[in-house]
């Protein structure tokens, strides 16, 4: 019997129970802020180090190569993408290379290279960008490419430090505001994501969408096209899938989306790319070697049976068959994010009582009493949020918008303002599938 033997660089500890139970023997590299102890008893062997510093962690792969002879290297968490592209390339694994983790990493490297393409659809997809070090290269992007437009970390996620420039005017507090998030030492992933460079990239219009996708050996299968809501900013506020598309649109999508990662050159694994429908057609925003973040990948389980997560390292060594076609959706699933005024935790209300409802996936509050909240400025300020299935995607949006009428985090400021007690959660109480869209205008 071959055995099959991985190096898995962080992340979740769910990704290691899953290769265990597939009986592939692995090695962990992780973060000392990152480990948790079950890995170790889950694991051949655990590397403790910061595994984007590549001086250390090169002579320390090399020495789990040699005792281990681990054959594959995956990742599935954003910081750890280029390293594993890097250990693969250097010991010669066949993964995902480095340079195709660094495109898909770099926002401004990406538009370089679809705009360098020879093919007039690739060029398609993207839109002008530029490197901006001040508040005057802001003015000048401006002047050349018309507003609005989209300043942007290079290199960072979540929605991080990403605003809307609607005129000149605007400059100089742009600016300001990317130095003062340059300054702040409370980032999470502060460890791993430095917020140096910054884009400026021409706004899509148009609504936007995520789609997950599994390429086997070059062949690439979009698995869901998800919808989004992302409301006045770029603060994500929701998702459901499947997106009500006309096939029309829905296949447009899905060609734009093949002729993209085949053009960044990923020919395996999962991806995540976000994309807006424009009056010019589909346009990429940003995309990822990797599963969605914001339990995307649960909402994908629910409705369609695929573990994802389970996919990423049993593909490694051929223990799934290739998909010949998209897989059609069983049910939909949507989410929805919780909200709280800034303030300290007072009480969070509904939440037990919605975990209990048989529609529901899952209720995750990421706030205790006693923990401050501040402003909305990126995905990491959410307070939690509410997972539901439907019989369609109506249906599992207006319950999930429902949910969060009924999930309450309870903040100092909240109180302060006095609202009135929230009423008891039953199944009841939320929308049927004849109610759902009423239910969810409510």
């Amino acid at each position: 019997m071959t055995e099959h033997k991985l190096l898995v660089v962080g992340g979740r500890v769910q990704t290691l129970r899953k290769a265990a139970a597939l009986g592939i023997r692995f090695v962990l590299i992780q973060h000392k802020d990152q480990l948790v102890p079950e890995a170790a008893q889950l694991a051949e062997a655990v590397i403790v180090a910061d595994y984007t510093d590549w001086d250390v962690t090169r002579p320390l792969v090399e020495a789990a190569h040699r005792a281990y002879g681990f054959t594959r290297v995956v990742s599935i968490t954003e910081p750890g993408l280029v390293p594993a592209g890097r250990i693969s390339d250097h010991l010669g694994l066949g993964s995902t290379s480095e340079e195709v983790a660094e495109l898909l990493r770099d926002k401004h490297a990406m538009r370089r290279h679809l705009a360098a393409s020879g093919s007039p659809e690739v060029r398609a997809l993207s839109v002008a960008a530029a490197e901006v070090d001040g508040a005057g290269a802001l003015t000048a992007f401006g002047a050349e490419h018309g507003y609005p437009f989209v300043l942007k970390p290079v290199d960072a996620t979540a929605s991080l430090g990403v605003v809307r420039i609607d005129g000149p005017e605007q400059a100089a507090a742009a600016w300001a505001g990317v130095e003062a998030l340059r300054a702040r030492t409370d980032l999470q992933w502060g460890s791993f994501f430095t917020i140096g460079r910054f884009l400026a990239e021409q706004y899509i219009p148009g609504p936007e969408y995520s789609v997950e996708t599994f390429s086997f050996a070059g062949r690439h299968i979009v698995l869901a096209v998800t919808e989004k809501l992302t409301g006045d900013g770029f603060v994500e506020l929701g998702h459901a899938l499947p997106a009500r598309l006309t096939p029309a649109d829905e296949q447009r999508i899905e060609e734009a989306v093949a002729r993209f990662l085949d053009a960044v050159g990923l020919a395996d694994g999962a991806a995540h790319t976000e994309l807006r429908l424009s009056p010019a057609g589909p346009q990429i925003i940003e995309s990822h070697n990797r599963m969605g973040g914001d339990r995307i990948f649960d909402l994908l389980h629910s409705a369609y049976g695929i573990d994802l997560e389970e996919w990423i390292v049993a593909w490694q060594f051929g223990l799934i068959p290739a998909l010949t076609g998209r897989p059609a959706p069983r049910r939909a699933a949507a989410t929805r994010f919780l909200s709280a005024g800034p303030g300290t935790v007072v009480e969070i209300q509904g939440a037990e009582e919605a975990r209990a409802l048989g529609h529901v996936i899952d209720v995750e509050t990421t706030v205790r009493p006693g923990d401050t909240v501040g402003e909305l400025r990126g995905n990491w300020d959410r307070v939690g949020q509410v997972l539901v299935t439907g019989t369609d995607t109506e249906e599992a949006v207006a319950v999930a918008e429902r949910l969060t009428e009924r999930v309450t985090v309870v903040t100092s400021a909240s109180l302060s303002s006095s609202a009135s007690a929230s009423p008891s959660l039953s199944a009841a109480s939320l929308p049927s599938p004849a109610r759902a869209v009423e239910g969810a205008a409510a």
